[in-house]
């Protein structure tokens, strides 16, 4: 891939503290010192995590074994390592006795991707790898690839082509690649989200790329969470409250392949191209894998498909912002 961040950029900012507090089994209010905090990157986004602990010791812990999860799912999932195991996939077209979290996420991928008729597809990847390779090229037709190029890159697309099993991951299509990066960074705030709450605390909220409350905030009110403005640095479109729920954003303006926006990160799979049917889609879900996968997918689907997935979903809302500013919400 080129050498340069060519990740797709999150939509979410804290408008609330990003601080917990740790209740104790007992129900005691865990009154502690200074937070352990910590800030790094992982799977392609900055994350932080802050923790209160009555022992700053255990706290310390907690943070180094979330850490440790993290970095394990950086190496299965990282399209940014050349050793991980997706690009080891993606190079071989196979991976032998798979990691469980590879496995997991890619039938919860393919779960995902039958939800919304294959608007969410994990074997996108060819097409990123086509407009990245065009726009960094010597003098691009800011048209886009041609329409040849992006025939060949779609034949090497779709799900049918992607066979999961406990024993083995296989390509079947020729230049076929995977991305999980509509997914993984919900997946990867999941897995700390189980860690902290084993560990007994039961009330912060967890930002790793995507963001997910872990009960309400200390005084007992909700976690608020803001939605940026892909078009106004440092603005927000909106701020929702968020109790034991997971928020995502996909935004085409999170990244642009060309100047006017055109082509960005975001592909529909049947085409090709890049829809600019919303300014922003948000999904509030009870997890952050699930908000992170249907907050990509819905950024290709009209109206009517989320209408109908977010039916069948009740604990699932969408919130769409118009290119007139206007906001469309579905689901409670």
């Amino acid at each position: 891939m080129p050498n340069r961040d060519l990740t797709r950029r999150r939509m979410i900012a804290i408008a609330a503290s990003v601080a917990g507090s740790a209740l104790l089994s007992g129900g005691r209010m865990a009154r502690a010192g200074d937070p352990v905090r910590w800030q790094g990157s992982a799977l392609g986004a900055q994350v932080s995590m802050e923790i209160h602990h009555p022992d700053r010791t255990e706290a310390q812990r907690l943070v180094d074994r979330c850490i440790q999860d993290v970095r394990h799912l950086e190496r299965q999932f990282s399209l940014y390592r050349e050793h991980s195991a997706i690009c080891t996939l993606n190079r071989t077209g196979i991976l032998v006795a798979p990691d469980t979290d590879m496995v997991a996420l890619l039938k919860a991928s393919l779960y995902f991707s039958d939800l919304t008729d294959g608007a969410f597809d994990p074997t996108v990847q060819p097409l990123w790898q086509l407009y990245a390779d065009h726009f960094t090229s010597d003098r691009p037709d800011p048209q886009g690839p041609s329409k040849e190029r992006l025939a060949e890159a779609l034949a090497s697309v779709g799900r049918s082509g992607l066979l999961v099993s406990e024993d083995r991951i296989a390509l079947t299509r020729r230049g076929a690649a995977i991305t999980l990066n509509g997914i993984a960074q919900g997946y990867a705030t999941d897995r700390v989200v189980e860690r902290l709450r084993s560990a007994g605390l039961s009330t912060t909220l967890v930002n790793m790329g995507e963001v997910r409350a872990i009960g309400p905030r200390p005084e007992g009110t909700p976690w608020r969470v803001g939605l940026a403005d892909p078009e106004r640095s440092g603005a927000l479109t909106e701020t929702v409250d968020i109790v034991n729920r997971a928020v995502a954003t996909s935004a085409g303006a999170g990244f642009r392949f060309d100047r006017l926006g055109r082509f960005t990160h975001l592909f529909d799979p049947a085409t090709g191209r890049s829809p600019a049917l919303y300014t922003t889609l948000s999904v509030i879900a009870p997890t952050a894998t699930e908000a992170d996968a249907l907050s990509t997918a819905f950024s290709l689907m009209p109206a009517s498909g989320i209408q109908r997935v977010v039916a069948a979903r009740p604990d699932v809302q969408a919130r769409m912002m118009t290119s007139g500013g206007g906001l469309i919400v579905y689901g409670a």
